[in-house]
């Protein structure tokens, strides 16, 4: 009998295999989820001409359909894996909001946030609700805006609250400029709904402004 040999398959690189291992290139990654039979030259190619045109992964991974296709190598299939890369790093960092799981500290949402609205075309302005032992009851985009401006209205945060029987809220909405940095607007309009939320005994925990791969808090700043 022959001994069972546990190697890799060699379509799968081994610095992928390795946990906590960072070190594969940005090409070898994109060449396995265009091609995760086998890797081949082709694929590799294809891969090349991304990185080349689109200048990262995270450019590519929220490029456009039409743009994606132009590229030789590239059908709709192709396309629409690479495209829900995104959904699927997003989906696993929800994890970290998912109902029950307790929220410690600013970095527990911070990176979810970042993943899900930093990359957004136009203001979307969300809540986490939290229970009196700051485990989390939902998540929501309660508004969708502009592309530089969003209507909040304090009475519809006062209602999802009361809807979850929420003790606490975290407030969080992005800036598509990529500039961080809280508004005179974003001041006002959180001071409103603390006050807001004060009169039904909900505290308001913090208000994060997510730009390009920042998440400013509001509350470590003393801005309410």
């Amino acid at each position: 009998m022959k001994p069972n040999n546990l190697k890799a398959p060699q379509s799968v690189p081994a610095s992928l295999l390795n946990p906590g291992s960072d070190t594969m290139p940005d090409e070898e990654l994109l060449t396995l989820f265009l091609s995760p039979a086998r890797a081949s030259a082709k694929a590799e190619g294809v891969a090349r001409t991304l990185l080349q045109e689109f200048g990262s992964i995270r450019a590519i991974v929220t490029a456009h359909p039409d743009d994606l296709t132009k590229i030789n190598g590239i059908g709709q299939h192709r396309a629409r894996v690479l495209l829900s890369l995104k959904e699927v790093s997003c989906r696993y960092l929800q994890e970290q909001l998912k109902p029950g799981t307790s929220i410690q500290s600013p970095a527990d949402s911070q990176h979810y946030l970042k993943a899900r609205l930093r990359d957004r075309p136009q203001e979307i302005f969300c809540a986490i609700f939290l229970d009196n032992r700051h485990r989390v009851l939902a998540f929501e985009e309660l508004f969708h805006g502009t592309i530089d401006a969003t209507t909040v209205y304090p009475r519809e945060i006062l209602r999802r609250a009361l809807h979850r029987n929420a003790a606490a809220v975290i407030l969080a909405h992005n800036h598509p400029s990529g500039v961080a940095e809280p508004s005179a607007s974003d001041q006002s309009i959180t001071r409103r709904v603390r006050d807001a939320l004060e009169l039904i005994d909900v505290r308001l925990l913090d208000h994060f402004i997510v730009g390009d791969g920042v998440c400013v808090s509001m509350a470590a700043r003393g801005m309410f």
